[in-house]
């Protein structure tokens, strides 16, 4: 981390922020051994300009891991080179083009990481939804408002793609419903494909999803994606309340262990956010300036040399 640039202030805050993220218990990963993920709705990431202190904070967040899917990055991507600044030499960032109309709002997807554990395979993309021919064009009869990003990526012997989406949101759950279904069944295509850049997918983001109870949920997991153990056993919500599971991270595992049992949510909000901004004078201030989401976590096992001797032995 630079800490150029940090007043009395922002430090004061960066120790109270260590504390709470220190109450995660993310356990620390290892070289060719372990990778931390996580997914994190930054709200409006670039709408409007951070304070600084906002900067160093969300970047002290990100550096708790080795790779992150950000959802609701804005088409201006000053203060994610800014954060980048802070997080140092090592991080890089991928990202889609942002969706211009209402729909999309001038959002984009993208990959942080830390090269030191994380190296990017070369894949980066938005998710082409299938066409069908109509008279003389190839159309697609999915809508999905913003389209899912994917990057493929490595760590020690795990290959891997994540796709990173942000579900759309309504009055109602119809519409949610099919582009759930869409995605699913796209997921399950794609990890069926005899030449697909990996079939180890870790899918992830804000699905707008109340709770795994829901017929939502049901919809996303329809065509074998899961949500490893930990974090479906857990009784965590990803917004600030911690009552809503709008945020998820499910998988098509090759390996079974490929996830360990440590997950969970970075609650860096503890229903007190004027210990990190102290002339912030409401909670709606403040989710502008850190976010409304709780960032979602999880730690994959990648040392997979067994899991694969295994394989060849059956095979």
């Amino acid at each position: 981390m630079n800490y150029d640039g940090v007043t009395d202030e922002i430090a004061k805050g960066l120790i109270e922020l260590k504390k709470r993220i220190a109450k995660a218990k993310i356990p620390s990963s290892k070289i060719d051994e372990t990778l931390n993920i996580a997914t994190w709705n930054v709200r409006e990431f670039g709408k409007k300009p951070r304070t600084r202190a906002a900067l160093f904070y969300i970047a002290e967040i990100l550096s708790q891991f080795d790779l992150i899917g950000l959802v609701e990055l804005r088409d201006n991507l000053a203060d994610l080179r800014k954060v980048i600044d802070i997080l140092g030499p090592e991080w890089r960032a991928v990202y889609s083009d942002a969706m211009m109309d209402a729909g999309g709002n001038r959002e984009r997807v993208a990959y942080l990481f830390d090269r030191r554990a994380v190296t990017f395979n070369g894949l980066a993309a938005e998710a082409q939804p299938p066409r069908i021919k109509q008279g003389s064009e190839y159309l697609s009869k999915i809508s999905w408002w913003r389209s899912p990003y994917m990057g493929s990526f490595s760590s020690g012997n795990f290959d891997f793609v994540c796709l990173t989406t942000h579900i759309r949101w309504g009055d109602t759950t119809a519409n949610r419903r099919i582009e759930l279904d869409a995605l699913a069944q796209w997921v399950a295509d794609k990890a069926a494909e005899p030449t697909a850049e990996d079939k180890d997918i870790i899918v992830m983001g804000d699905f707008n999803i109340p709770s795994e109870r829901s017929d939502l949920f049901r919809a996303i997991t329809s065509k074998g994606l899961m949500v490893p153990d930990k974090l479906l056993k857990a009784d965590l919500g990803s917004n600030l309340e911690k009552n809503k599971r709008y945020d998820q991270i499910l998988h098509r595992p090759i390996y079974d262990d490929s996830f360990c049992n440590a997950g969970g949510v970075v609650d860096f909000y503890q229903g007190d956010y004027q210990a990190l901004f102290p002339r912030v004078k409401s909670k709606q201030a403040f989710t502008y300036q850190m976010s409304d989401h709780l960032p979602l976590w999880m730690q994959i096992n990648t040392d997979t040399d067994v899991q694969q001797l295994e394989q060849l032995i059956r095979g």
